[in-house]
């Protein structure tokens, strides 16, 4: 018979952390000790894998709303703290993770395509996520077309 998970039993497997390590601030974490998948806490309950962050936002918060995710605004994946998360679009986590922002600011500051054809107006497309180079694209389907 599978065990019932109770605040209590959840919170034997969490540290509460008050110091800096590093550089990353981790006081008021709590960091789960048990199993980890990717950095996560998991767990499993009622033959369910369960990520335990999102367990405890829902005991405390209640169910995360539809189309949000649970963003660590400590950066800690481990940490199980309800304070230390918030329900934030995709888009918005992404943006927010340890690459996000640097690596979109990066892109947008670049000028040229990698082959050094201008990011202008005229030879910009955007699809997707991202842009392209209307003189890469253009390129690459006449090698296409030739190749048949």
């Amino acid at each position: 018979m599978a065990k019932k998970i109770t605040i209590e039993r959840f919170l034997r497997k969490v540290v509460k952390v008050e110091e800096v390590k590093g550089s990353r601030a981790v006081g008021g974490c709590w960091l789960w000790t048990a199993s980890t998948n990717g950095g996560y806490g998991q767990f499993t309950a009622g033959g369910k894998n369960r990520r335990a962050h999102r367990w405890l936002w829902e005991v405390v918060n209640g169910p995360v709303p539809k189309g949000l995710e649970l963003d660590h605004l400590c950066r800690t994946r481990n940490c199980v703290n309800p304070e230390h998360l918030e329900a934030v679009t995709h888009h918005e986590n992404v943006l927010r993770g340890e690459c996000g922002l640097a690596t979109a600011a990066l892109n947008r500051a670049k000028t040229e395509c990698p082959r050094g054809h201008p990011y202008s107006v005229e030879n910009t497309r955007y699809q997707g996520t991202g842009r392209a180079c209307i003189t890469c694209i253009t390129r690459r389907s006449r090698e296409r077309y030739l190749e048949l």
